[in-house]
């Protein structure tokens, strides 16, 4: 409950009783109410107005469960009732629609305990969580727009793309000519890009869940999934991470092939996976970084490498440093770009306060 009010509050209800509320907030931004034991209200405080459209007086006497939505008036009447047979101590808080006086509903907790006031009612605390419930239910819609793009990504895509590739590898069996490199190049990166747009959208609709995560087996495992050609990684970071295991590892496997791909200069034939590129995994005194000895990214070009579509090669997606901006993002971390120690790229990624 919030507010103050005076260390021994009391009320009046309906029919004269005097109600002793010890120190309960009379005027709290809350709404306080007194219930009997069947239900009854004995009582509302002034921010039933606010937060109900109703006068204080209005619905004193009335059943309050005439107010709650028809799809949650059994869940909360349930509650009630375990507050009120209850012989031990209880705490119940339901989420619920109760109505106002204009008849829509709105979102609101309430909060009721096993302790009655001497006079047998029960007093019933209620917030405003409307906001709160918005929100929550643009997610949803959100998650469900993202879900039907999965499906589109991994089944409509991909499937005309196998296709395409499978035509190609007969085509090239029986025919020799120089386009054919081209479009098997350009088939690989609509694969990536496949790839890339599910791993986002899956990261977008994922709710985190955290545990404690050693970095360096971590780095280790991603690398074993990173086509690395004769880049090496060296990992000098013994710290536990509170992460979301699998998000955090698509992290890391993104930062990874990102050094690996981007790190060393190559010509337009040359297969980037053959850079002798030296990865480092290490420890900061609030997070880790991951840099490289190559290339290095000029400082006018940093801003904006974390945008989709933005992509240091013609054949990049642009999007898997997007996705290492998102995860950092959905975890309350924060990245950055700068210069590594031997010249390269070092993306430094903080995860808690110094």
């Amino acid at each position: 409950m919030r507010g103050d009010s005076p260390a021994d509050s009391s009320l009046f209800t309906a029919d004269g009783t005097e109600v002793s509320l010890g120190n309960l907030p009379l005027h709290s931004t809350n709404l306080l109410t007194l219930l009997d034991a069947e239900g009854i209200i004995q009582y509302e405080s002034p921010s039933v107005e606010r937060l109900y459209g109703y006068d204080q007086e209005t619905l004193v006497g009335e059943q309050v469960a005439d107010y709650f939505h028809p799809d949650d008036c059994e869940r909360v009447t349930g509650a009630f009732r375990t507050v009120v047979t209850s012989d031990e101590y209880v705490e119940e808080a339901v989420e619920y629609r109760h109505r106002r006086a204009d008849g829509t509903y709105t979102w609101v907790e309430s909060v009721a305990s096993a302790n009655p006031t001497p006079e047998g009612y029960y007093v019933v605390n209620s917030r405003d969580i409307s906001a709160r419930k918005e929100r929550e239910q643009r997610l949803e819609r959100t998650n469900a727009r993202l879900e039907e793009f999965a499906s589109i990504v991994s089944h409509d895509l991909r499937n005309p793309l196998n296709v395409a590739q499978l035509r190609l590898q007969q085509v090239q069996m029986e025919h020799e000519s120089e386009h054919l490199a081209a479009v098997e190049q350009a088939h690989l990166r609509m694969a990536n890009l496949v790839d890339d747009l599910l791993t986002l959208a899956r990261t977008e609709k994922q709710t985190l869940s955290t545990e404690s995560v050693a970095l360096d087996s971590l780095s280790e495992q991603c690398w074993q999934t990173v086509v690395t050609g004769d880049a090496t990684l060296v990992v000098v970071a013994d710290t536990v991470i509170d992460a979301d295991y699998q998000r955090l590892r698509q992290l890391l496997e993104n930062l990874l092939r990102n050094a690996v791909e981007h790190g060393s200069p190559r010509d337009d034939d040359a297969d980037c996976s053959t850079s002798a590129v030296t990865v480092t995994v290490g420890e900061l005194a609030n997070g880790f970084y991951v840099e490289d000895d190559g290339l290095g990214v000029p400082a006018d070009k940093r801003e904006t490498l974390f945008e989709p579509g933005v992509s240091r090669t013609v054949d990049g997606t642009g999007l898997g440093l997007h996705i290492v901006d998102g995860i950092v993002d959905a975890h309350g971390w924060e990245i950055s770009i700068t210069e590594g120690s031997q010249g390269g790229a070092r993306f430094e990624i903080v995860t808690s306060a110094p």
